[in-house]
């Protein structure tokens, strides 16, 4: 079902319960299964209701999905046999016995027992596990709670158990629209239309007169029905009245414009973001009148838009059990307590926490140098000094403004939405863009020349499902960069005045970005509009960011006049004015005030030299912290993403973190987690959020929220560079101490060469079974297990248990695992094609996100199995073609790629058991599938060493080549080919036997290796590492290369004697067939060897790496000029 289907289904769902249709709401809810209706559930289970129960939950999960369904079934029946024995019903409760319970005891046949005795006891009370049950109430109120646990961590709830937010009646108000829509497009349209169906388009019947009614308006503006001028329709009231818009009016604030047709002309009263109740035409530029009444048709986009027109009072959804409940603000929820205080050494200009690893700050300074913190450790894991990465690409003003005033300074410094890159924008000209690993490592990007001027605000975007760089500048522009290439996307002219800042967004699916100038304009942009869609005042008329809540629903801006007056409002996008003006500020600010919002609850401002908080919801400040103070006047702060830690500026060159009572307790946890060495932000208690996400799932979030919420207020730099040349670090005359460069080497390995077991930590797996060589090794997406398919087509699953030398049960070479088998002791084997041995077979396998099924081929049928239960679910596809590669679409898990052995693709829909369509282009069979979201394709490859790009929407050919042979190799290639997407989904990892090479989106081979010297043997199997800095590769003689995966360097050699202690003793010759990369462990490995061993690999101090730090770390990135203009431009902005 599409997104747009599924969306209706919340429309009807909305309607039923304002309708009182309550049996009809919930049957939907189940037969959907798209919401479930906690609080109905809560009621049935209160009420005993037991069979609505089960009804109910069928429709989202069955009993053998997962472990969680399995509990969640076993408890309420559990229930329900514990109240018949309560009421001495015997029959009722072996009916129970028999029919529901069960079907538990293959999985804990001991429990199942234990639960039959309670048949033979007068009081089941006497058993001691149940002496504590009370009466049937408080049970059931017991059982719920253990229940809503189970639900919430059920993968099969995810996203399941919120109500999306919409205002009320909206169905009603979609259809209003319709019909003001369909009477616009009348030949005679009257003043008060009669509308008496639905069933048909509406028309006006003529008028007796047979001519046009006169215009109820100006001859520019059309007709316009009056507001609830149709009348009631149906027994259940009027439908909510909205104001039709003219017809040759722009309707919304993004709609799009006919560039053929004149602007429409500017209406008297407040600009708006979407369509007032004055039908005003608030776009900035005149129309001329022609007198002529005519219709302005839409582009898609607009015809989007056309849904948000709207008036009347804004309204929650009134959806039963999911209303939104009001903020309820206790200022302990606020960060007031210090805990840490650092010191940066120059004035701090702009900050951003990591968006996943809450503890990880990004500084930047009035110096243009740049650095990471580590909150917890207290430790500056990064240094970065200001300096042009290739001067040669730079563009003349660039050159001539650092010869003329070296001094330059950090404007702003941004996360990216993942966390995987970070940008730096700076007073003269240009952005650096560096990408991010969990290690704590930087590495240089893009450096790009973006603006004439300063850049002064930076943030990411997603339009059109690909991640960019918004930036705005002293030439008075906002351009979008696409943030893999660098090359400019869009460029928005329009301000009269020096951009300050930018705020991209979206809603409802469409995208567009908020602009500030210095002179107080704000405007907004679409990016298939050149022209901007609004046009109003700033309070304040001067320096003003915006900012979106958390959740994406409302909108704040944070400004200071020049004569130091500062306004902290909240917008009406509805109508585009302003809403409520908070109170508190200082009469005369002394520098541009910042601010930030947090949680959907809190807004924070730096103010009067303090900290000062309001609730969104109340226009009176909360409460002012001076966080004892040494703030100067104007402190710059910033929010981690949980809201529990507060970074706000100091006087003296540094920054105070303040907590509340969750961020009290997470620093704690990490003191109390604290070794005596430095640990990165690589070790497990830093890998994800410690607390619970407040803000809901990220698809709630605005990708671009998180970068535009802090702009700093502008001081002259402090730097000052003598010459260009490579603009050494050392040349610069800076104010703050000199830090020592050992904070970011990397703690490496001290030979490149492993060749003994002491340089290593190997684990080989535990397993009985006899030996057969294992084909296909892939580790669980929570990293917490590792699965092997042999060549008999019989798959190995070893899972790591949670003991306190594993506190998070991660896969690891310390920790001997379980080799896991269900309690039936079932093995999940795959069916196999009795014509052909399936070690003689191709071998695939693909596992679901949630860990939850494995798909699985070996020559017969593709098989899905249940990972809990190792059951076949279903099986597909019958050789022959035998399926020869596997893999899920990134976007819906019930379609998948199957590579065939007839060298065609098919494209599989599971639900419906269908092949939507069929792909040919290759000579040989299909050896590889790799999916990229971000550029929409599909990366195949085959056993004719071809390589083929397929656009995912209609699934045509798009590119094909054919992968080179090495000097000396007979061509063309042939054999096994695997492709493999990079982190940036933009660049392939292609493994031959003969080579490894890393293409582009467009198939050109930027680089390759081929095995010699040390490396001599053909290659087996290679993977990137999960944060894609390192490339491991397997060999045919055992040897295991890692290789920088930049520029394909060898780092490392691992000698098979390293992790194979009877490797030369024995004369063991078996090698690796299959390598896998740990999901979150970049450091660790899992080889497949040929004797049906599995061996965990990884170094022997958990913060080593393999191999010694890369030569390019410091090398040339690509530089894009945007202006090769000489002319320069005085920055018109104030000072920081």
């Amino acid at each position: 079902m599409s997104s747009l289907s599924r969306e209706l289904v919340f429309l009807i769902l909305q309607f039923l319960d304002e309708e009182k249709f309550k049996e009809t709401v919930h049957k939907l809810e189940q037969e959907s299964g798209f919401f479930f209706n906690m609080k109905h559930f809560e009621d049935q289970v209160q009420a005993g209701e037991w069979d609505e129960v089960e009804r109910y939950l069928c429709g989202f999960t069955k009993v053998e999905d997962n472990r969680y369904s399995m509990k969640i079934f076993f408890e309420i029946r559990k229930q329900k046999y514990l109240e018949a024995l309560d009421r001495q019903d015997r029959a009722k409760a072996v009916e129970i016995l028999v029919k529901d319970l069960k079907v538990f005891a293959s999985f804990n046949e001991e429990l199942f027992k234990e639960i039959t005795q309670l048949l033979t006891l007068d009081n089941f009370r006497q058993n001691e596990q149940l002496s504590k049950y009370g009466d049937t109430k408080s049970a059931r109120n017991i059982m719920l709670i253990e229940l809503k646990k189970l639900i919430e961590a059920n993968p099969l709830f995810r996203d399941k158990l919120v109500f999306p937010s919409f205002k009320s009646s909206r169905l009603r108000t979609l259809i209003n629209q319709s019909l003001n829509w369909q009477h616009q497009l009348c030949k005679n349209p009257r003043p008060n239309p009669d509308i008496k169906t639905l069933f048909t388009d509406h028309s006006c019947s003529p008028n007796s007169n047979g001519g046009r009614p006169p215009p109820t308006n100006s001859p520019l503006m059309g007709p316009i029905p009056k507001a609830g001028a149709f009348p009631p329709i149906g027994a259940h009231g009027p439908f909510q009245p909205v104001v039709s818009p003219a017809p040759g009016a722009i309707a919304g604030w993004m709609s799009g414009t006919n560039p053929s047709l004149p602007h429409a002309a500017v209406a008297a009263g407040s600009p708006g973001l979407v369509q007032p109740s004055s039908a005003a035409a608030f776009l900035k530029h005149p129309r001329n009148s022609t007198g002529v009444t005519s219709m302005d048709y839409q582009s898609a986009d607009s015809e989007n838009l056309m849904k948000r027109i709207r008036t009347g009072p804004s309204e929650e959804v009134s959806f039963s059990s999911v209303m939104h409940t009001p903020n309820v603000c206790s200022q302990d929820d606020l960060p007031k307590v210090i805990v840490r205080t650092l010191n940066q050494g120059s004035n701090v200009m702009s900050m951003d926490f990591h968006p996943q690893q809450q503890t990880i700050l990004l500084v930047g300074t009035n110096v243009g140098d740049i650095g990471l913190w580590e909150i917890g450790s207290r430790e500056r894991l990064v240094h970065k000094a200001f300096k042009v990465w290739d001067i040669s690409a730079a563009s003349m003003p660039l050159q001539t403004a650092l010869v003329n005033d070296a001094a330059i300074s950090v404007n702003r410094c941004v996360w990216g939405p993942d966390g995987l890159m970070l940008g730096v924008a700076f007073s003269k000209h240009i952005v650096q863009i560096y990408t991010y690993n969990p290690n704590g490592e930087l590495r240089q990007h893009l450096e790009i020349d973006a603006h004439v001027g300063g850049v002064n605000d930076i943030a990411f975007a997603h339009p059109n499902k690909q991640l960019c760089i918004v930036t705005c500048g002293d030439d008075k522009t906002i351009k979008v960069w696409d943030a893999a290439t660098g090359r400019r996307q869009y460029t928005f002219e329009g301000h009269e005045a020096p951009v300050y800042s930018v705020c991209p967004h979206y809603k409802e699916n469409i995208q567009f970005i908020f602009s500030t100038a210095i002179d107080g304009k704000i405007k907004a942009w679409l990016y298939d509009c050149p022209r901007s869609r609004v046009d109003y005042d700033a309070p304040g008329l001067w320096c003003t960011m915006m900012a979106y809540s958390a959740d994406g629903t409302r909108l704040f801006s944070c400004g200071t006049s020049k004569e130091g007056e500062s306004h902290l409002v909240e917008w009406n996008e509805s109508e585009g004015a302003i809403k409520r003006t908070y109170s508190g500020f200082r009469k005369r600010s002394l520098g541009v005030v910042q601010f930030d919002t947090t949680r959907n609850r809190f807004l924070a401002a730096g103010d009067d030299f303090q900290i000062k908080f309001w609730d969104m919801d109340a226009t009176n400040m909360l409460i002012a912290v001076d966080a004892d103070g040494g703030l100067p006047a104007s402190p710059r702060l910033r929010f981690n993403k949980e809201g529990s830690l507060l970074a706000v500026t100091t006087s003296d060159n540094g920054i105070k973190i303040l907590a509340n009572n969750d961020g009290v307790r997470l620093i704690r946890m990490l003191e109390s987690r604290a070794i005596d060495k430095n640990r990165g932000p690589s070790e497990p208690i830093n890998s994800k959020p410690l607390l619970g996400n407040s803000l809901g799932p990220l698809a709630n979030v605005s990708p671009a929220a998180a970068p535009i919420m802090e702009r700093p207020d502008r001081n002259p730099a402090a730097v000052s560079i003598s010459s260009l040349g490579t603009m050494d670090s050392s040349r610069l005359l800076d104010v703050k101490p000199r830090i020592s460069d050992d904070v970011e080497k990397i703690l490496s390995w001290k030979s490149s060469d492993i060749v003994d077991t002491s340089q290593l930590k190997a684990l080989r797996l535990p397993d009985p079974v006899p030996a057969v060589k294992v084909v296909r090794l892939i580790y669980t997406n929570s990293g917490m297990a590792l699965l092997a398919l042999a060549s008999n087509a019989v798959h190995k699953l070893w899972k790591w248990q949670r003991s306190e030398r594993n506190q998070l049960g991660k896969a690891t070479a310390y920790v001997v695992p379980q080799l896991w088998q269900p309690p039936s002791g079932t093995l999940m084997s795959n069916d196999v094609n009795e014509n052909k041995p399936s070690d003689e077979s191709s071998a695939c396998i693909a596992l679901s996100k949630n860990d939850s099924y494995v798909m699985s081929a070996s020559g017969g049928k593709v098989s899905l199995f249940n990972m809990m239960t190792f059951k076949v679910m279903t099986t597909f596809m019958s050789p022959p073609p035998a399926a020869t590669f596997l893999a899920f679409h990134p976007q819906d898990n019930n379609i998948i790629a199957v590579g065939m052995e007839d060298s065609t693709i098919q494209i599989y829909n599971v639900r419906v058991d269908e092949v939507k369509t069929k792909l040919k282009g290759h000579q040989n069979r299909i050896t590889g599938l790799a999916f990229s979201q971000t550029l929409n394709v599909l990366v195949s490859s085959g056993a004719d060493a071809q390589l083929c790009v397929w656009s995912i929407d209609g699934w045509e050919k798009k590119k094909t080549r054919f992968i080179p042979a090495p000097a000396g190799r007979q061509a063309p290639l042939v054999g096994e080919t695997k492709v493999q997407f990079h982190n940036d989904q933009a660049h392939v990892l292609v493994v031959h036997e003969s080579q490894i090479a890393i293409y582009d989106s467009k198939l050109e081979c930027s680089r390759s290796w081929y095995p010699k010297d040390t490396l001599p043997a053909p290659i087996s199997s290679a993977i990137y590492s999960c944060d894609g800095l390192l490339v491991y590769a397997s060999f045919y003689d055992g040897a295991v290369g890692v290789f920088d995966a930049d520029s394909l360097r060898i780092r490392c050699r691992i000698a098979p004697s390293a992790y194979i202690p009877s490797f030369s003793v024995s004369g063991n010759s078996a090698s690796p067939l299959v390598i896998a990369a740990h999901p979150s462990e970049p450091n660790q490995i899992a080889l497949g060897m040929s004797d049906g061993t599995v061996h965990v690999v990884e170094p022997i101090d958990v913060e080593q790496k393999w191999g010694g730090p890369s030569s390019h770390d410091n090398g040339s990135m690509p530089s894009n000029s945007s202006n090769p203009s000489l002319s320069g431009q005085a920055s018109e902005l104030p000072a920081r």
